[in-house]
């Protein structure tokens, strides 16, 4: 019965098909698209505008040389070579955290380093999501190394 109903409406209705293509490339018209938007970044050349004024240039500031930071750059650089010799160039490292500071391992060891000195200090309460991600990063590289490396020969 169903197959009756369907096939009389395949006879009885036709679907309406408007043509959307024109003939010619001519014959197309543009459609208008943000109708009233105003561009705010300037793209009509080299120098940009504003309001049909010229930018204000920053007034020219010369550098200073010889301020301390600039002045004592580099300064310990040579200071195993140089000086007496007391002094490990690792103490000279102002700058570098101290997890960082003469270390030498890949990130699992610097961060077993840092994870160590913060936990003596607020950070695990203070910013508990660092903290987190600390420990879930420590957690992946200690399954890729204990996966992964080599150690000896077992004997089989």
């Amino acid at each position: 019965m169903e197959w009756i109903t369907s096939s009389i409406l395949r006879t009885l209705w036709k679907p309406t098909v408007t043509a959307v293509r024109t003939r010619y490339h001519a014959d197309k018209t543009r459609l208008v698209r943000r109708y009233g938007y105003e561009e705010k970044i300037w793209s009509g050349g080299l120098l940009p505008r504003s309001q049909g004024r010229a930018l204000p240039l920053p007034e020219y500031r010369p550098v200073n040389p010889w301020t301390e930071r600039r002045a004592l750059f580099g300064q310990n650089d040579y200071i195993d070579i140089l000086g007496p010799g007391n002094i490990h160039p690792v103490k000279t490292l102002y700058n570098v955290p101290s997890w960082i500071r003469g270390v030498s391992g890949k990130e699992y060891h610097i961060l077993l380093r840092k994870q160590k000195m913060w936990s003596k200090t607020a950070t695990p309460v203070v910013r508990p999501t660092k903290w987190k991600e600390i420990e879930k990063r420590l957690g992946y590289l200690y399954r890729k190394l204990n996966r992964k490396t080599k150690t000896g020969q077992s004997p089989d």
